[in-house]
């Protein structure tokens, strides 16, 4: 088959092109067809005018995974791209294209062109919000970092054994201050003062002993109810996700809010993923049940509270066609180029086999 000519992928990868950025916060509105789950309609919202298109939304948390990995799924670099593709580096024996290799482990599939066999889209919004989406055929994948039993506590066995989970990568949450506060001697708090902050009980910066500095009231920065991280953050550190918070000042609904309002104040403290810290958001150290961790050195180790699973869940079965993109995220290349980039931890070699033991038979 000739190619045909493709869009540059630079411009995707690098200047945020209207694949992904566009996407951000909008998700389909239209509902899968029952029995069609990732055969993708057209939508209105949507500029692809190509009928197959696999649509993830959710979590902010497992956002920077998907939609990298998406961006050069849809830019389909050939086999001799070292930047974005070289599957030799990996192991893998092909000259194919990057979309048109994982595509082809399917029967569905013939895909031999420079166009991807089909478009990745990923919208943003929340875990909550993401499996809802999944649930209603509204997107293909929900992307989540907390359980989906814990994100719908009420649901029944029969309910929650609909949703397939898919781990494609480990979050250690740090507990982050606003540089003034660490600069003023917070650079560790207890797994108790963490706590008591968060639930009201204390309220100031001065009464941590640690701290060095004027009077000031502690703004405590938690994220919007519904989301993973807020789940994940209560079951956790408080006790259970349902835990009662009335330390909080404000609730944002995504990581980048967050990050946000930390670097601009000089008296937060909150709670957010690994892959958007920045030095204006430093990290403290956290003493739990005897045990001091610390961001670089052991915050992906089990016993770290704020350690979390992060999820891309399937709904009634798992199509060829979300196997083929998710089997690319979990296998090595994927782990290398999609998650460790993201600065999340990586799957063992047996946890990624376990994963992949999940999706459909490869041919």
């Amino acid at each position: 088959m000739r190619e045909r000519p493709s869009v540059d992928r630079r411009t995707i990868l690098l200047g945020g092109g209207t694949a992904i950025a566009s996407l951000a916060g909008c998700v389909s509105t239209s509902k899968t067809p029952p029995g069609s789950r990732g055969e993708a309609t057209t939508t209105e919202e949507s500029n692809n005018s190509s009928s197959d298109q696999l649509k993830a939304g959710g979590s902010s948390t497992v956002y920077p995974i998907t939609s990298k990995a998406a961006s050069v799924w849809n830019s389909n670099p050939p086999a001799d791209d070292e930047e974005y593709w070289g599957p030799s580096n990996y192991g893998i024996d092909t000259d194919e294209r990057l979309a048109n290799y994982w595509a082809n482990k399917y029967e569905k599939f013939e895909a031999d062109g420079s166009n991807p066999p089909f478009k990745v889209t990923v919208g943003l919004s929340h875990s909550g919000t993401g499996l809802e989406k999944l649930k209603n055929g509204l997107v293909d994948i929900g992307n989540a970092s907390a359980s989906v039993s814990a994100e719908f506590p009420d649901a029944s066995e029969e309910e929650l054994d609909k949703f397939t989970n898919h781990v494609v990568g480990v979050d250690a949450q740090p507990i982050v201050v606003s540089k003034e506060i660490y600069e003023a001697g917070v650079k560790k708090l207890t797994a108790e003062q963490v706590r008591k902050i968060y639930q009201g009980e204390i309220e100031n910066w001065s009464e941590i002993d640690a701290y060095d500095g004027e009077d000031k009231d502690i703004q405590a920065i938690g994220r919007a109810e519904g989301s993973g991280t807020d789940t994940a953050f209560r079951s956790n550190m408080l006790g259970g996700p349902d835990a009662s918070m009335g330390g909080v000042d404000v609730r944002k609904g995504q990581n980048q809010q967050v990050k946000t309002i930390v670097a601009n104040s000089n008296n937060a403290i909150a709670y957010m993923a690994l892959a958007f810290l920045t030095s204006e958001t430093p990290t403290v150290k956290l003493s739990f049940d005897g045990k001091v961790y610390e961001r670089g050195k052991n915050l992906s180790e089990k016993g770290y509270p704020l350690s979390r699973d992060l999820h891309c869940y399937t709904y009634d079965g798992t199509s060829e066609m979300e196997a083929a993109y998710l089997r690319m995220l979990i296998s090595e290349f994927g782990q290398k180029k999609f998650v460790e980039t993201s600065g999340y931890s990586m799957l063992t070699e047996k946890r990624r086999k376990n994963q992949l033991d999940k999706l459909p038979d490869a041919k």
